[in-house]
């Protein structure tokens, strides 16, 4: 019988990587000629689409001569930079430890993605659940959320192309990016993500937790 695997995006579903994005692109777009970021602007335009396209759509709303190219290729370096600040915390987080720990007595195996890039990281990640738990980078050039190969290349580098695997994401593009990857999905739902259509995801929790685990098991029909 094929192992069953989860594949989770840290950066989205365990922490707020939401809120961080929002922060770093604000400050970044204000910096760069003033330009305006709000919820909304947000929203419309950015969440879900590809950084580059949605910050073209921005930038001729803002009315700015500024290049979206370059301002997408600055804008995933500066939100790198903040998560290398910020996930080696988040990784220590007793919830996070109890989601993985619960998965892995139950022999599903877990991966564990982030876009962050400091060995801070490694360590983090040895001393919290690394034992138990694989941990990969990835990148994605979708703003606040993956694209389908995202779960797919996660699954083929830890070996488990052939197994019944869940996405565990924290946006609706990562839930629909599962479908097309042909995997199922957990959606992680904060406040700050409650609008987004998060159709198609096969349980939704609200943080990642021995609950969560719980209802990851209850996908796979494991008790």
């Amino acid at each position: 019988m094929a192992v069953k695997g989860v594949v989770v995006d840290f950066d989205f579903a365990a922490m707020d990587g939401a809120g961080l994005l929002f922060d770093v692109a604000r400050r970044l777009l204000g910096d760069l000629d003033r330009i305006p970021l709000d919820e909304v602007s947000e929203a419309r335009l950015l969440v879900g689409n590809d950084m580059q396209q949605g910050l073209s759509a921005l930038f001729r709303q803002a009315k700015t001569k500024k290049t979206a190219a370059k301002a997408a290729k600055d804008l995933a370096a500066a939100f790198v930079a903040a998560l290398d600040q910020r996930v080696p915390s988040e990784m220590a987080k007793q919830g996070f430890r109890k989601f993985v720990n619960a998965l892995a007595d139950k022999g599903v195996k877990v991966v564990v993605v982030t876009r962050a890039l400091s060995p801070l990281v490694d360590v983090a990640f040895a001393g919290s659940v690394g034992d138990v738990a694989s941990l990969q980078r990835g990148s994605s050039s979708v703003y606040g959320g993956v694209a389908w190969d995202f779960w797919r290349r996660a699954a083929v580098v830890a070996k488990m192309a052939t197994a019944p695997v869940l996405a565990v994401t924290g946006s609706a593009s990562g839930v629909k990016a599962a479908l097309k990857a042909g995997v199922g999905s957990v959606a992680v739902v904060r406040p700050r993500q409650a609008y987004q259509d998060f159709g198609g995801a096969d349980a939704v929790v609200g943080d990642l937790n021995a609950a969560a685990a719980k209802a990851v098991l209850g996908v796979f029909g494991v008790k």
